[in-house]
């Protein structure tokens, strides 16, 4: 008996997101009550853990910057279907869900992620250093993505408001993808070593050999499991983040607080693995890996979520709000321009890290009292 316990406590990995999608489909569809939403919330953060633990084991067996890049895009592909999930549910309500959803992610990934994991990283080994070629080209990326699809719809004059017409969305949509499409074989094909944690900058080189990356990779049958678990614990993650949601939204419109409060609390759920494992990277000194964690789900979250909700604007009734309004424009310049300092020299000091952190406390503070 106490061998069998063992087991089970070994394997929780692998029994927690089966245990998450058995219950988001006892669940779906249903009215959650106060007992079931507490349970999938435990549940939920359970899966976030096994995610976590998954990821890595696929970036074990695949190496970087594939493993980062895995986890950016399992994450964000869900993160998509439910944002456009929540936009068919919501009616007008959620207008403007795929823009506050978007933009918190980019807030939360290039100031919190990122400030967590260069803070973490310097105080714990000096400096936190990694490569500036590839982090310079993410962030410009990114920039040129938030500006195209978040910024731009708040000028142009084709239709009222800060929408785009449907040629623009168009357009938008395309650049996007192969925006993103460009990064993605630069990072994996043609310029691979900026990507690579670095003893210094420019030096693609692992810098600590833990006992971890001293082990063998798992073989390519164990990495495809953890492939299939970390589907599933995503699905686990964004289903009961979504059943869960109608809470959130009663308790945001009790609480007096704005709506977009919502999509903020939905983008700190979808990214809190991406968040456990850039830290857990910056601890072993592997902070490269932390800013392809960062800024490559931000360049997921916009590249992938645009088109999507482009196609989905084709059945959708409502107006589809992209512009941001003027305090948020403030608040991703100030994102962009601090960012491209601390990506410049190559390494940083706590001092990044704090300020990246205090960008985004401005920004959780202006959502709520904006």
């Amino acid at each position: 008996m106490i061998g069998w316990f063992r087991t089970i406590g070994e394997r929780w990995t692998n029994l927690v997101p089966v245990l998450a999608v058995v219950l988001l489909a006892l669940t779906w569809g249903s009215k959650l009550s106060g007992a079931l939403i507490a349970v999938a919330v435990v549940v939920l953060a359970a899966a976030v853990l096994a995610a976590v633990h998954h990821a890595e084991v696929v970036a074990h067996r695949v190496g970087e910057p594939f493993g980062s890049l895995v986890l950016a895009v399992a994450v964000t592909i869900i993160e998509v279907a439910l944002i456009v999930t929540l936009m068919i549910d919501g009616g007008p309500d959620t207008a403007s869900l795929a823009r506050d959803t978007v933009f918190a992610a980019v807030m939360i990934t290039c100031n919190g992620i990122l400030g967590i994991s260069l803070l973490v990283g310097s105080l714990r080994h000096g400096t936190a250093t990694f490569n500036p070629e590839g982090a310079g080209a993410a962030l410009a990326t990114v920039a040129t993505l938030a500006g195209l699809t978040l910024v731009l719809p708040t000028f142009t004059t084709s239709k009222p408001g800060p929408e785009f017409s449907g040629v623009q969305l168009a357009f938008a949509a395309v650049t996007s993808l192969i925006l993103y499409g460009l990064f993605v074989a630069t990072q994996t094909v043609r310029h691979r070593d900026y990507f690579l944690p670095v003893v210094k900058p420019g030096t693609p080189k692992p810098v600590v050999e833990t006992e971890e990356e001293h082990a063998a990779a798992p073989s390519t049958r164990t990495a495809m499991i953890s492939l299939g678990l970390l589907g599933l614990a995503l699905v686990g993650v964004v289903g009961l983040a979504k059943g869960v949601s109608p809470a959130i939204e009663s308790g945001v419109k009790s609480a007096g607080l704005p709506h977009a409060v919502v999509g903020v609390i939905i983008a700190l759920l979808v990214l809190l693995p991406e968040t456990i494992a850039a830290v857990r990277a910056a601890q072993r000194n592997r902070v490269q890996t932390s800013v392809n964690l960062a800024l490559g789900s931000a360049m997921a979250s916009i590249g992938l979520t645009i088109p999507a909700v482009a196609i989905a604007s084709l059945w959708l009734s409502g107006p589809l709000v992209l512009g941001l309004g003027n305090t948020h424009m403030v608040l991703l310049t100030l994102t962009v321009v601090v960012g491209a300092l601390t990506v410049r020299p190559g390494r940083a000091t706590p001092l990044q890290g704090g300020v990246h952190l205090v960008i985004l406390a401005a920004y959780l503070e202006l959502a709520i009292n904006p």
